[in-house]
């Protein structure tokens, strides 16, 4: 996969992708899919930003096939709404790229549902978001589910006594809690996928440090982290570079079920899609399975097809979560 590229891209046409997030990282996902033929579904919260990033894709790619659909990642009602909108209109889906999220906002911020908005945006939403178009993915033509993780996924950790930060919040270390349970998640739902034989690939990475939107709009223009980015931008690889891990993992025929990728150079902050190093905690399987269960409690959401509707993946694995 050296110097791999979006020119590597192997032809997308009769695939069906769902991308969240209308800015950044998620239109240049976007982008590259609809240029390789993929048929496109990008999905957000603001319908204004939503019709300008598909403007900009069907101005870069003739006949592009890409529409906007509205999401709030941040309400079950929304995600539910959305997923019902998909099984009306699709027999199947073949790619799904769990990208949007917030980050660091200064203060504490609740979802509609009452969740820490970055641990119910970047994860819960797309856990939600992801058992609602289960059926319509194990219908796909070969298909991957890609969740985005991040570096600060390196210094998370999963506090079960206070997944909401509501008695401690310190904006980094929720976000660096909502993207280790992001790579968390993508790594156990391979494992479900493997036992349950669901035949989707889940594949997790992560952009590095890349220039876009995403500190700006959480912590602020003049908070710290928002002040680097916009006088130090240069240490900011491009969005369009960013996005790269993401779509190696979400169409290279090289990448893997299970697999972690990101940049590879700089200490995986910016370059080309290579292997990326999971941090221990991420490989902790009793924290996997309790958060999955969490999760579940949390959102109501069920991964239940048919297949494991009568067996568990903790008595499959014959582990305890005592």
């Amino acid at each position: 996969m050296t110097n791999w590229t979006d020119s590597d891209i192997p032809s997308q046409c009769g695939r069906t992708a769902v991308v969240t997030g209308t800015g950044g990282l998620g239109l240049e996902t976007a982008l590259a899919l609809a240029r390789a033929g993929a048929s496109v579904i990008l999905a957000g919260r603001n319908p204004s930003k939503g019709a300008a990033a598909i403007d900009r894709i069907r101005h870069d790619v003739v006949n592009a096939n890409v529409w906007f659909e509205e999401l709030d990642l941040a309400n079950l009602d929304s995600i539910a709404a959305f997923g019902k909108h998909l099984h009306s209109s699709f027999d199947s889906i073949d790619l799904l790229i769990n990208n949007a999220g917030v980050m660091a906002p200064p203060d504490r911020k609740m979802t509609a549902d009452h969740f820490e908005l970055q641990f119910g945006t970047n994860y819960l939403g797309h856990f939600a978001l992801t058992a609602q178009l289960l059926p319509l993915l194990c219908n796909g033509n070969y298909p991957r589910i890609v969740t985005l993780s991040s570096v600060a996924a390196r210094s998370g950790a999963i506090d079960f006594d206070d997944l909401q930060s509501g008695r401690s919040y310190k904006p980094m270390v929720a976000y660096g809690q909502s993207k280790l349970a992001c790579l968390m998640f993508s790594l156990e739902l391979q494992r479900r996928s493997d036992v349950a034989g669901w035949g989707i690939q889940s594949i997790a990475a992560h952009p590095g440090v890349s220039r876009t939107d995403l500190l700006p709009n959480g912590a602020g223009a003049q908070s710290v982290v928002g002040i680097i980015r916009r006088y130090l931008w240069f240490l900011f690889q491009p969005a369009a570079q960013g996005a790269l891990p993401t779509l190696f993992a979400a169409t290279s025929p090289q990448a893997q079920g299970g697999a972690y990728y990101g940049p590879d150079r700089f200490g995986e902050t910016r370059g080309y899609p290579s292997a990326a190093k999971l941090p221990p905690q991420a490989l902790d399987l009793e924290v996997a399975i309790r958060l999955w269960e969490e999760s579940e409690r949390l959102t109501g959401a069920l991964f239940s097809l048919e297949e494991i509707q009568n067996s568990s993946v903790a008595d499959k694995r014959n582990i305890s979560l005592h």
